[in-house]
């Protein structure tokens, strides 16, 4: 299957793939972060999301963040920069 070719899209598509979430909500919060380190002058470097899902039950706050950050490592790799998490289980 072909990766979609925004940062958006592929974040939306790992985190769904990889918990099932009940609720999932991805904001690009790039431009508020224009100029910057670690800004791109094409933005999707900066994001916020909020994931609702039964994998993080039981999980300390620190647990599931770091669960989401080795899900999106790809994405830090190449150029995510920021990501503002909450994870929690319904």
């Amino acid at each position: 299957m072909p990766q979609p070719s925004d940062r958006r899209s592929r974040i939306a598509e790992a985190l769904t793939q990889a918990f099932a979430p009940v609720s999932l909500t991805i904001i690009d919060d790039s431009a508020k972060h224009a100029g910057h380190a670690g800004a791109a002058p094409g933005g999707e470097t900066h994001y916020s999301v909020e994931i609702t899902a039964d994998a993080f039950a039981g999980l300390s706050r620190v647990q599931a963040q770091r669960t989401v950050m080795l899900v999106l490592q790809a994405e830090f790799d190449t150029g995510l920069h920021a990501l503002a998490l909450k994870a929690n289980a319904p």
